[in-house]
């Protein structure tokens, strides 16, 4: 090699080492250091191991998880963001976003595809949580109602399985009821019928309505339509009546339903204690009742339906992360909760927390659970409906119901001052 040759050679390799030198200080991607702030409302140790994880992978994340009340999360939530103090991410209700999707920034298209969105998850969290092709929140798990059973009592009366349908349950209280020597009720076949002492009664009333065929709102999203009627079998029917009418007969002594009254204890703590054979409640009171009654023989069955449907409808409720619209890391805030929603890393959320999955390549890993597992199955069928201020609408319908029983209006008339206050809320 001749000196000429050498000198080339040299130069060509100083030349390349220039090149990626320059290239390393200014074509490199500048990696923005950004700290995540995450309101929620259970204990942190269901997400620390996955933030513990997702940091190790991201140097430039850090991830605080902030617990917050259930009890006055929403009003805090509204004040922070009022003082432009509030989280990155934070947790939405299913039944939240037409009162609050003013405050998201939607997700970026280029991390989920909306068509991956619709694949990956249960129907219901696309009409709960995405609207025009635009995703505002993910979920990790979705709740269902299901039929909690005192095995005990149903075995002591004779009954062999919980009841499939409407009408099974209504024929099995006659076994169950336990009456005294004047007439009342000590034990009752199910906590059913009321508002101010079952937990969850409007969403047992408004899944009762749905099953019924009730047209929950008005297409264009504006009005209350539960009251009107529908065309059904050459006539008129109005399904949301007669939803609120099964539902409260089950505390009306003149009927043959009756079961419950407004005298009972509260529906939880009389499945407690044995004082009524069945309930209707979501995952969530496993570990309530597992705490407070350690040696209650209970079992968990799917939500009772109409008789000859030729398909299921079950009630959804959960939670789901969202991100600020005033977040300063929003792409960054999203990355995490896609993370956070991944298969492995929902499956490590959901053993931790012991919830039923959103996903539905989960679905088949855990409807075999002998708790969840009905939940899990539950979850393909689950609906819900528009609600433009779900706290309001609660107290609304509970208020109906109430006024049923109490002799103060008759269940026409209490639907259709429902339906009209929540119209008012929907202008």
């Amino acid at each position: 090699m001749t000196k000429q040759q050498l000198l080339i050679i040299v130069g060509g390799a100083v030349a390349i080492a220039i090149v990626l030198l320059i290239f390393g200080l200014m074509g490199a991607p500048k990696v923005t250091p950004a700290h995540l702030v995450i309101w929620g409302i259970e204990g942190e140790e269901a997400f620390q191991e996955l933030i513990t994880s997702y940091q190790k992978q991201n140097k430039h994340i850090s991830v605080e998880y902030i617990k917050k009340s259930p009890t006055d999360y929403e009003k805090e939530l509204i004040n922070a963001f009022a003082a432009d103090k509030g989280p990155d991410i934070w947790v939405i209700h299913n039944a939240w976003l037409p009162k609050h999707k003013d405050k998201i920034q939607p997700m970026p298209a280029t991390l989920l595809s909306f068509t991956a969105f619709k694949e990956n998850f249960v129907d219901v969290v696309e009409k709960d949580l995405s609207d025009q092709g635009k995703i505002y929140a993910l979920p990790l798990y979705v709740d269902t109602l299901a039929l909690y059973y005192n095995k005990d009592l149903l075995n002591t009366a004779g009954i062999s399985a919980p009841p499939d349908t409407w009408e099974d349950l209504i024929n099995t209280l006659s076994q169950l009821i336990k009456k005294n020597e004047w007439g009342q009720i000590e034990k009752a076949g199910i906590s059913l019928g009321t508002a101010e002492n079952i937990d969850r009664a409007t969403d047992i009333l408004a899944l009762l309505m749905l099953q019924n065929g009730t047209a929950m709102v008005s297409e264009d999203k504006k009005s209350a339509t539960f009251d009107k009627s529908i065309y059904f079998q050459n006539k008129s029917y109005y399904p949301g009546e007669e939803a609120l009418r099964f539902y409260t007969d089950f505390a009306n002594p003149s009927k043959r339903t009756y079961t419950w009254n407004r005298q009972m204890s509260y529906s939880i703590d009389a499945f407690i204690e044995s004082k009524t054979a069945m309930m209707f409640n979501y995952s969530n009171q496993i570990p309530v009742i597992k705490e407070k009654a350690p040696y209650l023989n209970f079992g968990i069955a799917s939500m009772p339906q109409i008789k000859g449907r030729t398909f299921d409808i079950d009630y959804a409720d959960y939670w789901a992360l969202t991100v600020s619209k005033k977040s300063k890391a929003i792409n960054e805030a999203w990355k995490f909760i896609l993370y956070l929603s991944q298969k492995e890393s929902a499956k490590k959320y959901l053993e931790k927390t012991k919830r039923p999955t959103a996903r539905r390549d989960l679905i088949e890993w855990q409807k075999n659970d002998l708790e969840l597992g009905v939940f899990a199955r539950q979850s393909l069928t689950a609906q819900s409906w528009y609600r433009v201020d779900s706290s309001a609408i609660e107290t609304i319908l509970s208020q109906a119901i109430e006024s049923v029983i109490l002799g103060q209006a008759t269940v026409s008339n209490a639907l259709k001052t429902a339906a009209s206050q929540v119209t008012l809320l929907m202008k």
